[in-house]
């Protein structure tokens, strides 16, 4: 499956010409200025950069803090290299997603923008394969419910009421599940507007806090900084272990480590994101496709690589080593990496962001299953999808995290293939859409 994911987002980088790279200046700077911009520019629920805040906060979560940890421990620092290559090839991936969904949507009953794999498929399969479309959309929108459910809510749920409750032991874990669905029910209930409004705001601050106070910790140890990146170029291409006292660390586990925990964080290729960039009210469509650039470039590259490198410049390791710390406590290695950093400070930061992108993740992740179940059921069953997704919300609260995260794995991974297929059979789609809005509009 990894190679799947390799070559096609090898296959769009060739298609777009590396649209990626050629277009990362011109994408920055629509998202800054569609950011200035309070106007309603055209016909849609979001406005652009309130989508990409939306889909952004859908995939930062646990997989940024509690993932990378996971990523370094299970398949050494070389697992970074291997994101961020995972990362550069998904710009490319995420991009082409979106700009499919955006050439296929179309309005539901209420009048809402609707889009994404199982529109795709329907929508540009010829009549002939109309039989496999609708296969293949059902079990898109199947898995893209159950991942809603899963991974970005009982998971995010999960590590949320863990950190909490180690935080403030005498509130248990049912209690911050209630609390936790409380105060996701008010956002969901609200509908995709009102996502939209909490995620523009919640997104950006919790993502400035947290890449600030990264900058100090690594400031404060800027001696450490080319040892550690050395470290991960040098991991990347040797089979040893070299960290945390970890044994039987191959290149290839850090390949499989590093993309697997890449994908699960910025969801290159898993289709949820057009899913909410297909609301944004962009004068021109195609043009959303740009923000998922920037999307997967902050999500991974930024993020996740400012965790990876507190926690290895942070001493963390040696505690790993001596075996003061499991190596299955992954979340614990995340804090004491900030807690050694900056002390009690630190770990103030980390559990908020974590939080904070635990949460984010929940009510974000709901706009994606909420269209599938539409596709799926119609519109006047959403009320119970959100009583469903609040309820799982508490259920991750007092459920096995490992269990959690053995189901989200399985449903990211079968999610995929429906999407990666889309992409390869409208790939001619992809390059004339690029040359048409995207290249000749500068």
């Amino acid at each position: 499956m990894l190679v799947v994911f390799f070559g096609t987002g090898l296959l769009m980088t060739i298609i777009t010409r590396g649209v990626q790279f050629r277009k990362f200046g011109t994408a920055v700077k629509e998202v800054f200025n569609n950011l200035k911009n309070r106007k309603k520019l055209g016909d849609g629920e979001l406005k652009p950069f309130q989508a990409l805040a939306t889909a952004l906060s859908s995939c930062v979560g646990n997989g940024n803090v509690v993932g990378v940890s996971a990523a370094l421990v299970s398949g050494g620092p070389g697992a970074i290299f291997w994101m961020w290559v995972a990362a550069i090839t998904g710009m490319a991936t995420k991009y082409s997603e979106i700009l499919l969904a955006m050439h296929f949507r179309e309005k539901d009953d209420k009048g809402i923008w609707r889009g994404g794999v199982m529109y795709i498929l329907t929508r540009g399969m010829s009549e002939r394969w109309k039989w496999l479309a609708k296969f293949l959309g059902v079990v898109f929108a199947v898995c893209c419910v159950l991942v809603s459910y899963i991974s970005c809510n009982a998971v995010q749920s999960s590590s949320m009421a863990s950190v909490l409750e180690s935080t403030i032991p005498v509130i248990p874990a049912w209690l911050w599940g209630i609390l936790i669905c409380g105060l996701s029910g008010i956002c969901i209930i609200g509908g995709i507007r009102k996502i939209g409004n909490v995620c523009s705001v919640l997104t950006p601050v919790m993502a400035v806090v947290y890449v600030f106070f990264g900058i100090i910790i690594l400031i404060l140890n800027a001696n450490a900084i080319p040892s550690a990146i050395g470290l991960i170029f040098k991991s990347a291409f040797s089979n040893q272990a070299a960290w945390g006292g970890v044994t039987g660390i191959t290149i290839k586990t850090a390949i499989s480590k590093g993309v697997t925990r890449g994908i699960f964080s910025n969801e290159a290729g898993v289709g949820g994101a057009p899913l909410v960039h297909v609301t944004s009210d962009i004068e021109v469509p195609a043009r959303q496709s740009l923000y998922g650039i920037v999307e997967v470039f902050l999500d991974t590259i930024i993020i996740c690589t400012f965790t990876a490198l507190v926690i290895l410049v942070s001493g963390v390791g040696d505690l790993v080593t001596s075996g003061q710390i499991p190596i299955t406590e992954t979340a614990t290695i995340s804090n004491t990496a900030w807690l050694l950093a900056l002390g009690n400070l630190g770990d103030i930061v980390v559990t908020a962001s974590l939080v904070l992108f635990c949460f984010s993740t929940i009510i974000g992740w709901c706009t994606y299953g909420e269209t599938s179940w539409e596709y799926l059921f119609g519109t006047k069953t959403l009320p119970l999808f959100r009583l469903l997704h609040v309820g799982m919300t508490f259920l991750g609260c007092v459920l096995s995290a490992q269990v959690l995260w053995d189901a989200a794995d399985f449903c990211n991974g079968v999610m995929c293939i429906p999407n990666l297929f889309s992409l390869i059979i409208f790939s001619k789609i992809i390059a004339e859409d690029t040359r048409k809005y995207i290249d000749q509009k500068g």
